[in-house]
């Protein structure tokens, strides 16, 4: 968990200074959205591994079971694992490596970054609190 430093106005040769706070603990946010219908899934899972995208994988799956799912992904390690059960409605498509700007959920996470940009979190739970506000305010049927 650290202080994400965003862009600000300063004068040229100024160093922006703001408050920082560096802990070393981790939250990670799986996310899946449709575009032709707004429906979402997010999840907030404590590691980013082939175990919690599994887990993730199955809720997807279970929301609107009948429903055919196409997931857009990046070639992460996990994101293809040995291990990695692909359940029947779920169809995976993989975009070339370093191009991270042919995946829209990409969009969607540069938002909830902007919203989350120079605030310090002392606790993880804190950051925690923010992440479920901002998927409650920000990421909408509409949003998406």
């Amino acid at each position: 968990m650290f202080t994400r430093n965003g862009r600000a106005l300063k004068a040229k040769g100024i160093k922006l200074i703001c408050n920082f706070h560096n802990i070393f603990e981790s939250t990670y946010v799986f996310g899946a959205f449709s575009p032709l219908n707004g429906d979402i899934l997010v999840m907030e899972l404590p590691y980013c591994d082939g175990d919690n995208f599994q887990i993730f994988f199955i809720e997807l799956s279970n929301k609107k079971p009948t429903e055919c799912k196409v997931v857009i992904l990046d070639n992460c390690r996990f994101h293809n694992g040995k291990s990695l059960i692909i359940l029947q409605n779920i169809a995976l498509i993989f975009i070339p490596l370093y191009s991270p700007e042919l995946n829209p959920a990409e969009l969607v996470w540069l938002n909830m970054k902007r919203k989350m940009t120079n605030i310090v979190y002392k606790t993880i739970e804190e950051l925690k609190l923010k992440i479920n506000e901002i998927v409650k305010k920000l990421i909408t049927e509409d949003f998406i």
